[in-house]
């Protein structure tokens, strides 16, 4: 049986959350205003999901209540209404497992629960659509050497070369790369190769574009370094 925590500071929403899953048979452990009122009547033995309400008005962080949510074990399923893209994009950066809009109809409530529930991504539209009107959650976010490293290995250079421009050992230089692909597969833009490095370089203005009909720029090789 699924076992699910509610948090929304609305009575009337809570109980209506209530009912649907108990109508579908999973079993409401807890259920409250505040995350720290549904943690604290959570049992012993923890819930599988919390559905969480973003617009809370016990001034909480959203990403601490995410954080303080998974740090039980549970997913964390975003309910909220769908004009709220900061919150959601906020609250999917702290690691919440999907977003559904209060306005979805129940059983698309229900089942995304069950797929939170087995340890799942909900990777649907309103998902993508709150990352997609926040450019800057899938802009990996470079420190200043992974951003020289990437300008130079991108527009070319083999590794050691890119090393000794930059005043640094091989491996340094060669560890500052691997923080740049691991960057981008964290937002979601993996660049496994030398080609996918320099289109994520060109994407995010650390160099300039691609060549008029499509291909790489000279002196990048489709392969790893």
């Amino acid at each position: 049986m699924v076992r699910v925590g509610i948090v929304d500071d609305h009575e009337s929403v809570r109980l209506g959350l209530q009912a649907a899953c108990r109508d579908a048979g999973y079993d409401v452990v807890a259920a409250g205003a505040t995350v720290s009122a549904v943690l604290d009547s959570m049992p012993d033995s923890g819930c599988d999901v919390v559905v969480l309400d973003l617009s809370l008005g016990d001034g909480s962080s959203i990403t601490e209540n995410v954080k303080r949510v998974q740090a039980t074990g549970a997913g964390v399923l975003v309910h909220s209404i769908a004009d709220q893209v900061a919150s959601v994009r906020e609250a999917l950066a702290a690691g919440a497992a999907g977003v559904i809009p209060k306005s979805s109809p129940t059983t698309s409530l229900i089942a995304a629960i069950k797929l939170v529930s087995a340890g799942e991504v909900l990777n649907n539209l309103d998902w993508a659509s709150a990352i997609d009107a926040d450019s800057e959650f899938t802009k990996a976010q470079l420190g200043r050497r992974e951003r020289d490293v990437l300008h130079l290995y991108a527009s070319g250079l083999p590794l050691k070369a890119v090393a000794e421009q930059l005043g640094v050992a091989h491996s340094t230089a060669r560890e500052y790369l691997d923080r740049v692909r691991t960057k981008y597969v964290e937002v979601g833009r993996p660049a496994p190769t030398k080609v996918d490095l320099l289109r994520r370089a060109v994407e995010d203005g650390i160099l300039p574009g691609l060549a008029p009909d499509g291909t790489a720029l000279p002196g990048a090789s489709d392969g790893k370094r």
